[in-house]
């Protein structure tokens, strides 16, 4: 059933960022310095081929009838400076596997079970107050040569005066965390622990929607020049 016919219109998503954007405007609520998001390995399967539609909601493509398989995801958050000032025009983008572990990818094992429904891949710029939001669906785990990885999604953020940073955000509390080398690979406390994802029922939702908050800080690089 298309769950999405009983929420917002489609165009209408594509235009809002949603969740309240001002209200996280608070004064003195970056007093202290932010934890910067770690930056992780983009991973091999970064879309070798862009799908028709790049748009922010990846559950349907152009205006297809069908929705792609899954836990239906609100995920959105703010694109923040190590100071707490908002990065505003950052262009964000995510990519994950469907619901059946496949990414948007032809050397992405299990292609034939790929859910054609699935962008794979969506991509949103940052309004004055830095926020995001994506259309998706919760993350399953998938093999990856020898192992399997935990649930993740990936990111990349693109700002003026930095170079291209990619990180993914994961679901915090999921058993396969603890095994997973490339969370692991993050030493720091603070820092695995700012890509750990609350992915929580949306108390708007009558089908079951998520919602997860994942606000990405930006620490400080060489400014790119050309």
């Amino acid at each position: 059933m298309n769950t999405w016919t009983h929420t917002m219109p489609r165009r209408a998503f594509l235009k809002t960022v949603g969740l309240g954007a001002a209200a996280w405007m608070v004064p003195g609520a970056f007093a202290e310095m932010l934890t910067p998001t770690p930056r992780q390995t983009a991973g091999p399967f970064y879309p070798d081929r862009l799908p028709l539609d790049t748009d922010n909601d990846l559950l349907i493509i152009r205006d297809s009838t069908t929705p792609a398989v899954g836990q239906v995801t609100h995920v959105s958050g703010r694109v923040l400076s190590v100071t707490g000032e908002p990065i505003r025009n950052a262009l964000v983008e995510i990519w994950q596997a469907d619901n059946n572990g496949v990414y948007l990818h032809t050397a992405s094992p299990g292609g034939e079970r790929r859910d054609r429904h699935f962008q794979g891949y969506g991509r949103f710029e940052t309004d004055s107050t830095g926020a995001y939001r994506f259309r998706t669906i919760k993350p399953v785990p998938y093999a990856q040569g020898a192992f399997q990885r935990t649930p993740h999604i990936h990111f990349a953020v693109h700002a003026k005066g930095q170079g291209p940073f990619t990180t993914q955000c994961y679901v915090r509390g999921h058993p396969l965390n603890a095994r997973d080398s490339v969370l692991r690979a993050i030493t720091n406390i603070q820092a695995r622990d700012a890509v750990l994802v609350d992915f929580v029922p949306d108390p708007a939702s009558a089908a079951g929607e998520l919602t997860a908050r994942f606000d990405i800080v930006l620490g400080r690089e060489p400014v790119v020049r050309s």
